[in-house]
């Protein structure tokens, strides 16, 4: 275990030449509906051994200006401005110029790892390859610098690992292999778009620990492109808010955090779900959608959806100024908004009931869940396959929810949760143990008929609302089919399709509407509402809120618990993001390699976790709050997730327990040996959790 009372930061020298000068950065892109605008005027300096930290909503233009930094852009798009690395302009530089300087004096970091790496070779020779393009090196000279570096961002035995291939790395270990790439030749600026985008917290946290060190050993100059406004609280040293393809504020990391100037960003920081208080603070969303980059309106671009707008903030657009003591804002009401005689937020009062109060007592049980199996065989073989091994994906999980309540089902990825939502979806007998639904066993539901009953009673919303809805279809015929499917008769479809979309939030007009014309948001609300069309007791929801910016998750996640609160639904919910699980859940079970290792009702959880592997996963979430996040306490796990093809015979954490290493013989025997079972903890019936050592 380690840990972590302060973060160490990179600092540049005083009065230090920057590595990088962006100046009046325009890209644009041609479509059917004219010339997108993606990006209108960035200018920035970034100093040696500095992070600057972009953030906004989706579509503003974070990543087309990563990828206009780093030459990246389709043949399509229009690239103007300066774009100044070591007094060089790569505006204009052709393929092959840029080719030499990408990888060695400027390193890109991609959100998605695996389309990074070519799968043909292994990370060795991915990386010596990447040594010798820019160096004159043998091949066992480059081969023995591709080991340090895995050894260097914390790959396991990497002399052994360096002739793996990328497909058999987890996501975490391939994301440190492209780390690995991104300054093998000691670049003087790295770009990294959304690097922990797709991974676990404890993975997150790794990666970004790794991604400081690759900066200190480097001392390189970092553009950190996200939407996780913690993640930028711990690790940027200033911070670029963008909206519609712009800077519309600029600040030190703690001035911003602490006085935000711009009400945008502002909002975005209100809408954020946070886990290091004892209480719910109100999200608040931010209303209305982002503009269409496409023959932008006079004025500020976030006018109709501010609460502060004036009649001028509808006829110019402000340019970014400095403020006082703070940085650069381009807000016409800014000086009175850093005076504190306005509130940037626009006092818009939250929506959620923050507290609980309104809720419901819970109900009746809606789905029991008596010690669950599922095993899924492993095979080997081409044409003649044999089994080799068995994968042990669910072992003995047993939880009762009810009417009005929420239960979460949290771990890393491999440790069961969704393999335990898709059991109890299949409504069939299952492999091992016993599921109860609506007081039916499902394993005795034989018939076709009752099977369909069953389903009406059972709905899921998927975690890709755009991949979850037919594209060919109108949201009118979306909402339909469930309905036409029990049969309803035309006028009361119709009738009931109106409710549907009143409910979720949706105007009526959005019934003739196609999924692809809608926002994130609006998709998924159209999800929920296709789940809600058949009455449904319970309501399955498969990572709802992680494709969504944080503006858009408020929304949601508001509209959660209302539907909860009014219709009595028992939500069961599958998800890897913590505070937002804190935000919707009156219970949560922590999974990891197919046990439940602790669960409880969710304040008691975040307030008082017994299990390691619980706290680990606690103390792994960023916290937006630059002064919490780098001083608070943090517990890092070492290595990955065992294969659960191989469970030990006693805890299955027991490989990666901070607690283990530090326990009495007898202690480590029984750790060792004997599998714990979940114990009350004292004074806390509602409270169990499955250690030997806690």
């Amino acid at each position: 275990m380690t840990l972590t009372t302060t973060l160490t930061e990179p600092t540049a020298p005083t009065g230090a030449t920057p590595v990088l000068s962006v100046r009046d950065l325009r890209v644009s892109f041609p479509s059917e509906a004219g010339t997108v605008e993606a990006v209108r005027g960035v200018s920035f300096d970034l100093l040696p051994g500095r992070t600057l930290g972009i953030v906004g909503e989706s579509g503003s233009g974070k990543s087309a200006t990563a990828m206009g930094i780093m030459g990246l852009l389709p043949p399509s798009a229009d690239l103007r401005g300066q774009v100044l690395l070591g007094g060089r302009d790569l505006v204009g530089l052709g393929d092959k110029a840029l080719s030499e300087l990408r990888g060695n004096d400027i390193g890109m970091v991609f959100q998605d790892p695996l389309s990074a790496l070519t799968p043909i070779f292994s990370v060795g020779r991915l990386l010596s390859d990447a040594l010798r393009v820019h160096q004159d090196l043998t091949k066992r000279v480059a081969w023995e610098q591709a080991v340090q570096l895995l050894d260097l961002v914390g790959i396991p035995d990497p002399r052994e690992r360096a002739t793996s291939f990328p497909h058999e790395f987890s996501g975490g270990m391939r994301q440190r292999v492209v780390i690995a790439m991104a300054i093998a030749n000691r670049p003087s600026v790295l770009v990294a778009d959304e690097p922990t985008t797709a991974l676990d917290v404890t993975v997150q946290a790794q990666i970004l620990d790794v991604l400081r060190l690759a900066q200190r050993e480097t001392g390189a100059g970092l553009v950190l492109i996200t939407h996780d406004l913690g993640v930028v609280a711990g690790h940027a040293d200033d911070v670029a808010v963008m909206y519609a393809g712009r800077f519309v504020e600029r600040a030190a990391v703690d001035e911003l955090f602490r006085r935000p100037t711009m009400p945008y960003t502002a909002r975005l920081l209100a809408a954020v779900p946070t886990v290091d208080s004892g209480v719910h603070r109100p999200l608040v969303p931010i209303s209305g959608e982002p503009p269409v980059l496409v023959g932008l309106a006079a004025g500020c671009p976030f006018a109709d959806r501010c609460a502060l707008a004036l009649d001028a903030c509808r006829t110019d657009e402000p340019e970014l100024r400095s403020v006082t003591g703070h940085g650069h804002v381009a807000c016409l009401r800014a000086e009175e908004i850093a005076a504190g005689t306005l509130d940037p937020a626009g006092g818009v009062a939250p929506v959620a009931d923050p507290d609980g109060s309104a809720r419901a007592e819970a109900g009746e049980v809606v789905l029991r869940v008596e010690d669950l199996v599922k095993t899924f065989p492993v095979t080997k073989g081409a044409l003649l396959k044999r089994r080799v091994g068995t994968l042990h994906a669910v072992n003995g999980v047993s939880f009762e929810l009810r009417a009005g309540e929420t239960l979460g089902l949290v771990g890393e990825s491999g440790s069961g949760k969704t393999t335990t939502l898709l059991e109890i979806l299949r409504l069939r007998r299952p492999q091992g143990g016993r599921i109860e639904i609506a007081g039916t066993d499902v394993g005795t539901a034989d018939s076709a008929a009752r099977v369909r009953e069953l389903r009406q009673d059972v709905q899921i919303v998927m975690q890709d609302p755009l991949g979850a809805l037919d594209p060919r279809l109108p949201v009118f015929d979306l909402l339909a089919e469930p309905l036409h499917a029990i049969g309803r008769d035309r006028a009361a479809i119709r009738s009931r399709i109106a409710e549907l979309l009143a409910l979720v939030g949706l105007d009526g007009s959005a019934s003739d509407r196609f999924p692809a014309a809608l926002s994130g948001g609006q998709r998924q609300r159209v999800g929920i509402a296709r789940a809600l069309a058949t009455e449904p007791k319970l309501l399955a929801l498969d990572e709802p809120l992680s494709a969504l910016d944080v503006s858009v998750q408020a929304g949601v996640i508001n509209l959660l618990a209302r539907l909860k609160r009014e219709l009595g639904l028992a939500y069961l919910v599958v998800a890897h993001d913590l505070a937002v699980v804190r935000y919707i859940s009156d219970r949560i079970a922590v999974m990891y390699l197919g046990h439940v290792v602790e669960t409880g009702p969710a304040e008691t959880l975040f307030s008082d976790p017994r299990h390691p592997y619980t706290q680990a996963l606690l103390s792994a979430i960023p916290v937006p709050d630059p002064e919490r996040e780098r001083t608070r306490e943090r517990v890092v796990l070492e290595g990955e997730q065992p294969s659960a093809r191989r469970l030990p015979p006693g805890c299955v954490f027991v490989d990666r327990c901070p607690l283990y290493r530090l326990a009495a013989a007898d202690v480590q025997e029984r750790c060792r040996t004997r599998r714990p079972a979940l114990t009350e903890a004292a004074g806390q019936p509602a409270h169990q959790y499955a250690c030997h050592a806690a």
